[in-house]
């Protein structure tokens, strides 16, 4: 039999979590020496010491581990609490791999500043246009909430302009608004994702007709890359607003020049901010 300090070591754990284990009957010693108190374990013990650390390393709590050591979990119950712990574990890595994206978006930007190229940003008239489109809610403005909501809208409208027999007639355009209750500054916000058609729909076509007015002076520029960079080119267009006695009207529009998620380093998306004098 081990001591404590020695069966810790070999379990590569503290010994002070060892005695909390006794502590709640997780895992009792052996043997416990009346006299001076030692513990004592035995070596069949490393195999539900090391159960309970890969369950605990699971998410499940100590009372959880010890019901299913324990048996007092059926295996139906257990198969469903593994599922549930798999759905969190695979939700919590898309969110840290979206936020590593953001963090990475974040030092390229920071590595381009002072190179904003303002010349690139030409002032112009937007026309209006009628769009087909769907919307959804976003948990936020960032490119990292932004992308994995509007992304396969895209595929979903085509399939339906396709099936009402709609034309597109120009470059998918998105845009963005407050979602209801909401400021948009930091809040959820309601994505747009529309594709330039010229006819109204049927019934039941699953998506919507909308005629965006024009916007009388906008600052553009041309972003070329993934929309995960987008940030720089929005910061070069208020470089230019500021700069030139402006100030921003709302939210910006996308307008989609040539993209595809297959080669999203590749795309040309033109990114339009309505503006007023300030």
């Amino acid at each position: 039999m081990f001591s404590i300090g020695d069966f810790a070591r070999l379990g590569r754990v503290s010994v002070r979590m060892l005695r909390h284990y006794d502590a709640i009957g997780l895992l009792v010693p052996v043997v416990v020496d009346p006299v001076n108190g030692y513990r004592r374990y035995d070596a069949d013990q490393l195999r539900r010491l090391n159960r309970v650390i890969a369950l605990k390393d699971l998410g499940f709590t100590l009372q959880q581990v010890q019901a299913i050591l324990d048996d007092r979990v059926d295996v139906a119950e257990l198969r469903g609490m593994l599922r549930l712990r798999r759905a969190q574990l695979e939700a919590q890595l898309e969110a840290d791999a979206a936020r590593l994206v953001g963090v990475e978006a974040r030092l390229r930007m920071i590595e381009r500043e002072g190179r904003m190229n303002t010349e690139d940003v030409v002032l112009k008239q937007v026309p209006p246009v009628r769009v087909a489109e769907l919307s959804a809610t976003a948990a936020g403005y960032g490119p990292e909430h932004i992308g994995p909501v509007i992304t396969p809208m895209y595929p979903e409208l085509h399939q339906r302009l396709a099936a009402a027999g709609v034309a597109p007639t120009g470059p998918a355009i998105a845009y963005y608004e407050p979602a209801p209750g909401g400021t948009g500054d930091g809040e959820p916000v309601t994505v747009h994702a529309g594709i330039p058609v010229t006819s109204g729909p049927g019934t039941g076509t699953g998506f919507t007709v909308v005629d965006l007015p024009a916007i009388p002076a906008a600052a553009t520029i041309v972003h070329h890359g993934p929309m995960d960079d987008v940030m720089a080119s929005i910061q070069t267009l208020a470089r230019w607003i500021e700069d030139n006695g402006y100030r921003p009207v709302g939210y910006h529009r996308e307008v989609y020049l040539e993209y595809s998620p297959d080669q999203a380093d590749q795309g040309v998306t033109e990114l339009q901010i309505e503006i007023v004098k300030d």
